[in-house]
């Protein structure tokens, strides 16, 4: 095989930097931001969108998109082995978008949360986009290519959310979701002009039966728990969710355990894999609903002595880009400690940081500096986290496993984040109080929700201590799949 004066091989894999690669991953960390503005950036300005829609199912507004991500990302990614990468993102992308359109003019909650469900496919970018880098490059560059696509929209996450909060305040949170809208209809044309389609198929079929089992039976489950608080745990609306979302999933699952091809093969899993998916979900979970009490938390001024408030002490926007200077530190070093002493003792470090800074919040609720640093390192567990959970999936994998085994590490985080938020979200709502005539969340609750925070990462440090003694791996020998797979976040292959 022989090199081009372009930086390619006779099989067209770029193997040195060039003038088409440097534009292909420019195109594809600006994919990843895409997935920024759908699912992270709408935090921004939760607030605004509570009182626009007279409602104060926070989850709801927020973690529909992610939910929406459990049935998307399989789905997406399934669907990309058979028809191609390249199309499917654009797909992705287009959803996106739609969605967005659909948030900026909704009149009601009801429209604005399929809105964010559409969103929700935004999410498959994220692991699409790293494929087609490992379509395109040699092994070696593509290892530094990954790590660039993942890490370098960091960067152009925390200068908007400045930019973001300004817009708000003058136009209304609307004008998130335009610009969320205009900024994935862009990339979509960029990637179908900029990026080449894979040629690489794989025969099969797309269970979209086992998707929507899945996503409506976690949708069930999860409205339990959101509107038990309200309407009662025993009322009749939210017990037939309850035991619609669990007949859902039950069926999912017998007809996965049956089926010669699912979606997600229960079949696979064993018992160090199911831990550090556990991990993962615990871990994931405790970081996004922390994330979603930060700017419920920045909204509120110490003046009113609620026990808690950073209002007056600095903006919403400071508190959540700190976490993306953490994501940009977190994953490089996960990948380069695993490389060291294996990506389970670098698991296993990064939920024992997790557990300690979700506790500093219990400081940062009313401290600012104490909120910065602990959104700095919450931002460092999670980028270590993502990537020590993907090299650890890479570890237990064989081969011809690899693909199903990182998927199921994305279904987790999805899963997690939603869980926790929502429980978060009760939590607040039934420990809410009345002052000056309007619902504010109490002392109680913000400090309850940081409790369950906290403890969910306790457990996790639990499980991770269980997981490094049962897969035993040698600090010093780490596994082929490790070796290829250290550098920046590893994210679930289509391919």
């Amino acid at each position: 095989m022989q090199q081009t004066r372009t930086g390619s091989t006779d099989t067209g894999l770029h193997t040195r930097w060039n003038g088409r690669l440097i534009g292909l991953v420019v195109v594809l960390a600006l994919v990843n931001f895409v997935v920024d503005s759908a699912i992270t950036a709408p935090l921004l300005v939760l607030p605004e969108m509570l009182d626009h829609f007279g409602t104060d199912q926070a989850a709801w507004l927020n973690a529909t998109a992610m939910l929406a991500g459990v049935m998307w990302a399989p789905l997406l990614g399934k669907s990309a082995d058979i028809y191609g990468k390249r199309r499917v993102l654009v797909l992705a992308l287009l959803l996106s978008c739609a969605g967005a359109l659909l948030c900026a003019v909704a009149p009601s909650i009801w429209i604005f949360v399929p809105g964010r469900m559409l969103q929700g496919a935004s999410l498959a970018a994220v692991f699409l986009s790293v494929a087609i880098v490992r379509g395109v490059c040699a092994p070696r560059i593509a290892m530094i290519v990954v790590g660039i696509v993942t890490s370098s929209s960091a960067v152009l996450n925390i200068a908007s959310r400045f930019l973001i909060e300004k817009l708000a305040t003058e136009f209304g949170f609307q004008i998130l979701f335009l610009l969320s809208a205009f900024v994935g209809a862009v990339m979509a044309i960029c990637v179908h002009k900029v990026i080449p389609e894979s040629l690489v198929r794989t025969p099969g079929r797309i269970d979209v039966g086992g998707a929507l089992l899945l996503g409506g039976g976690l949708a069930g489950v999860l409205s339990y728990v959101s509107l038990g608080s309200d309407l009662g745990w025993l009322a009749a609306g939210p017990l037939a969710l309850l035991v619609g979302g669990i007949a859902a999933l039950a069926r999912w699952f017998l007809v996965s355990s049956r089926k010669p091809d699912p979606l997600i093969d229960v079949r696979d899993l064993d018992g160090p894999l199911v831990l550090m998916l556990l991990v993962v979900f615990l871990g994931a979970g405790s970081y996004q609903s922390m994330l979603q009490l930060i700017p419920l938390i920045g909204d509120v001024s110490a003046d009113q002595q609620l026990g808690y408030g950073l209002a007056d002490q600095g903006s919403v926007a400071q508190l959540l880009a700190a976490p993306g200077l953490g994501v940009m530190l977190g994953g490089p070093v996960a990948g380069w400690l695993a490389a060291r002493v294996g990506p389970a003792s670098t698991l296993a470090g990064t939920v024992m940081l997790g557990t300690v800074v979700t506790i500093g919040m219990f400081l940062g609720a009313s401290q600012l500096a104490a909120a910065l640093g602990c959104a700095f390192l919450l931002g460092v567990t999670v980028g270590a986290l993502g990537t020590s959970g993907f090299n650890m999936a890479g570890s237990l994998a064989s081969a011809e496993r690899q693909g199903i085994v990182s998927s199921l590490v994305m279904v987790m985080v999805s899963i997690g984040s939603v869980v926790l938020n929502f429980v978060g979200a009760a939590v607040l709502k039934s420990t809410a109080v009345v002052v000056d005539g309007e619902t504010t969340n109490s002392a109680t609750g913000v400090y309850s929700y940081i409790a369950i925070a906290s403890g969910a990462f306790a457990i996790a440090a639990v499980l991770v201590v269980m997981l490094v003694r049962s897969t035993r791996l040698s600090r010093n020998s780490p596994s082929p799949e490790l070796e290829r797979d250290t550098a920046g976040l590893r994210i679930p292959n289509s391919s």
